[in-house]
């Protein structure tokens, strides 16, 4: 496989090359110089999540890594359940919250351990990474105890759910967490400018494990190709599918899994008040408000990264950014959404809500959608208790951290300040 830098294209790398560097130069995105097309569609969607996940990931990385290897890597990244549950008789939801950390972000975050995992050999690689909620927790476990990996996680401060947090900042060992006095943004930025200071790159071989790290998005291909598999089962028409949408790198490999010849009739890009996508599908310009705080906090950023491969895809393909539908919805609408969802039986959380509501605005008579549900309900436990009225119990995985302390490292917005405190923690 090999992809090539989207801002200076003559920057071509191998697949191994592209996960250990996360980012190319001046902050470049890297994007697939071929988009594999996979055939006889409907023997492969008839094959289990797991087999069915190799030849889809093998399809990119067999000729450089070889099956096996991938079949291994796929093997022991996915080894949990991703149920497709009706919400309503035109709404299904795509529950991919039954890993480990109980967020979308594991099937990613496992992958991609497991690929540097195998890559690596003999080096120490050192992880800088940055949060919106789900990231955090979902990479932190897929690396804690791996002996040559560092993980270093900075996320907003007072900004993510309690029990968000603490399930990445109790962990300790190899896992590292800051607390920065800022947005998402602004952490996802103090990331970017480290990898492209040459001292803390090259110095401390970092690498990066948000959504712009490749070996995330081929992973979140597959629960797409598992979406339709399920969904196929029961219908003949072709599922039209909202994304609740922060970074972008989910609605990325949905495309992706469109590209490759999944039958899908649309995407949904569903966001928060944070609209900048849905407002530049509609009007054409780019223009990035203040990030706002909401209940729907994981998607509470302003200038997605991913955007970047989204448009590149759309080129690729001669397919029209008109092809997919953005939505908003307000602090009040998420609100509804969740109670409406909950009044029709299903219950969600405020990612999930919005997703669901989009595809109600958007679906025409006929027409029938699946949305993301991202998270457990249960981590987003005081915003649903209190819009619903209910007490939430905590599933396992959340209880077991709800009375530790948090070891996290407060620092300000400052580039100086994180670069000289990964040098005193990583070397």
């Amino acid at each position: 496989m090999q992809l090539y830098n989207l801002k200076h294209p003559s920057q071509v790398v191998s697949f191994t090359e592209a996960v250990k560097l996360g980012l190319g130069k001046d902050r470049g995105l890297f994007f697939p110089t071929a988009i594999p097309v996979l055939e006889d569609m409907d023997t492969l969607l008839a094959l289990p999540f797991v087999e069915r996940s190799q030849k889809v990931i093998g399809a990119w990385l067999a000729s450089e890594l070889g099956q096996d290897t991938v079949d291994a890597l796929v093997e022991k990244a996915f080894n949990f359940d991703v149920p497709l549950v009706k919400a309503d008789d035109n709404r299904y939801s795509l529950e991919l919250f039954h890993g480990p950390t109980l967020a979308f972000k594991d099937f990613g975050a496992r992958f991609m351990a497991q690929c540097l995992n195998e890559l690596a050999k003999d080096e120490t690689i050192n992880i800088l990474t940055a949060t919106s909620g789900d990231t955090g927790a979902a990479v932190a476990d897929a690396f804690f105890g791996l002996d040559a990996i560092n993980v270093v996680v900075l996320y907003p401060k007072g900004k993510i759910s309690v029990l968000q947090e603490k399930m990445f900042t109790t962990l300790g060992q190899n896992i590292h967490t800051v607390a920065v006095d800022s947005d998402f943004d602004a952490c996802q930025d103090l990331v970017k400018q480290s990898f492209e200071d040459s001292e803390i790159r090259d110095g401390l071989h970092l690498n990066s494990a948000n959504s712009i790290n490749i070996s995330r998005l081929l992973a979140q291909i597959c629960y797409y190709f598992e979406a339709v598999a399920q969904f196929k089962q029961q219908h003949e028409t072709l599922p039209v599918i909202a994304v609740p949408s922060g970074n972008f790198g989910n609605l990325t490999a949905g495309l992706f899994a469109k590209a490759m010849g999944l039958p899908v009739s649309y995407f949904v890009a569903a966001t928060n008040s944070n609209d900048t996508v849905p407002r530049y599908l509609l009007d054409g310009q780019w223009a990035p408000n203040t990030t706002v705080a909401t209940m729907s906090n994981a998607m509470d950023v302003a200038e997605p990264s991913n955007w970047p491969r989204v448009e590149a895809i759309v080129e690729k393909m001669g397919w029209s950014l008109s092809d997919i539908k953005g939505v908003a919805l307000s602090e009040s609408q998420t609100s509804a959404a969740l109670l409406a969802l909950y009044e029709a039986g299903y219950l969600s959380e405020p990612h999930g809500a919005i997703a669901a509501d989009a595809l109600n605005q958007v679906m025409g008579e006929g027409e029938k959608g699946i949305f993301l549900g991202t998270a457990h309900p249960a981590k987003f436990n005081e915003v649903v208790e209190a819009e619903l009225n209910i007490d939430l119990p905590l599933p396992q995985a959340l209880a077991d951290v709800e009375s530790k302390s948090i070891l996290s490292t407060e620092l300000p917005v400052s580039f100086k300040v994180l670069k000289t405190h990964l040098f005193n923690i990583l070397k």
